[in-house]
């Protein structure tokens, strides 16, 4: 079945990394909204789209769809998603779900109440490094999780005009408030945070935690570093086995092998030496590394009724509470 869906917010991240993804997932984009109208009509030209819409509202009220999704701003993912659960209409958004824990909260119960879906874009747990360490980890081999570390840091360009970390938080942040308890399989229990602030904008933040199953870890944000460089690195620790992601691309998974330099047969053991993955980016084929169609695919079997699997408003409400709970500590 394919889901006929109407889609609010045409800018640039939306038309580069989601709307592409669609007919790939299961999806006929239907209808286009923006107020920007000329960023709305070339947007429908692009994606075949047969009715344009400036009013969300409008679009939603007018009927003939499946579905809702939608990349805008926290406000509005709040206002239209209540708007679409109103109409029955599942939605897909990207992060954040709203703009305060509170408002994500209003979601979840009312999709709870209604028994209709409601998806959240986190495509991290997507990436292709971090679902194959997921799957080392619920493999059988790797053991319990003891430990994780995450860097996730930006640039200050959140802050071309006044600086306000609320988009530092809301855009940036919350990724890593959803990914490391995905990887931890368990809430944060115990969080602590330590800041720098060497400059206009420019915030680096060390937070560790202790997650309700024992899990240990700290996560390092900030926003002092190019956004030319690679960004990101996860390390999940085990007894005796370590798997580290690099760039959502590179997979090293460090097991236990023995010294090789005084054994003169020494050769790579499968069942103990390390193994790496890189993904080969010659290959002609339309692989979405960073996890957008993997994710969106997941959302329309949800939609279908096929799966479970696609993060939901309550994985964006716990996320919130997450971001915020750090965000009074940044603010203490």
């Amino acid at each position: 079945m394919t889901i006929r869906i109407g889609w609010i917010g045409c800018g640039r991240h939306a038309t580069w990394m989601l709307m592409p993804q669609l007919a790939r997932s299961g999806f006929e984009i239907a209808a286009v909204c923006d107020r920007d109208a000329a960023a709305a009509q070339a947007a429908a030209r692009q994606f075949g789209a047969k009715a344009v819409f400036s009013d969300f509202e409008e679009m939603i009220a007018a009927g003939g769809l499946d579905a809702i999704g939608m990349a805008v701003g926290p406000e509005v993912h709040y206002r239209a998603t209540l708007a679409a659960i109103a109409r029955g209409l599942p939605v897909f958004m990207e992060k954040p779900p709203a703009a305060t824990a509170v408002q994500a909260e209003e979601l979840m119960r009312a999709s709870e109440a209604a028994k209709v879906p409601v998806t959240v874009g986190f495509m991290k747990r997507y990436s292709t490094g971090n679902r194959i360490a997921k799957n080392i980890l619920e493999g059988g081999d790797f053991g319990p999780v003891l430990g994780i570390h995450g860097s996730y840091m930006t640039a200050p360009t959140y802050f071309a005009g006044e600086v306000d970390y609320t988009g530092f938080y809301l855009h940036h942040c919350v990724h890593y408030m959803d990914l490391i308890p995905w990887f931890a399989g368990a809430d944060f229990a115990d969080v602590q945070l330590r800041k720098n602030v060497c400059g206009k904008g420019k915030m680096l933040l060390h937070m560790n935690f202790a997650c309700e199953n024992g899990v240990i870890g700290n996560v390092v944000m900030g926003t002092v570093q190019s956004r030319g460089t690679p960004m990101e690195f996860v390390q999940v620790m085990g007894d005796h086995h370590r798997v580290e992601v690099e760039n959502v691309i590179n997979v090293a998974w460090h097991r236990n092998p023995p010294f090789k330099a005084e054994d003169p047969r020494a050769l790579l053991d499968p069942g103990c030496d390390s193994l790496v993955w890189t993904p080969n980016f010659t290959a002609a084929a339309n692989e979405d590394h960073k996890g957008y169609h993997a994710l969106l695919t997941d959302v329309a079997a949800m939609i279908r009724g096929e799966s479970d699997r696609a993060p939901v408003i309550r994985d964006g409400w716990l996320a919130m509470k997450r971001l915020e709970r750090m965000i009074a500590l940044i603010e203490a």
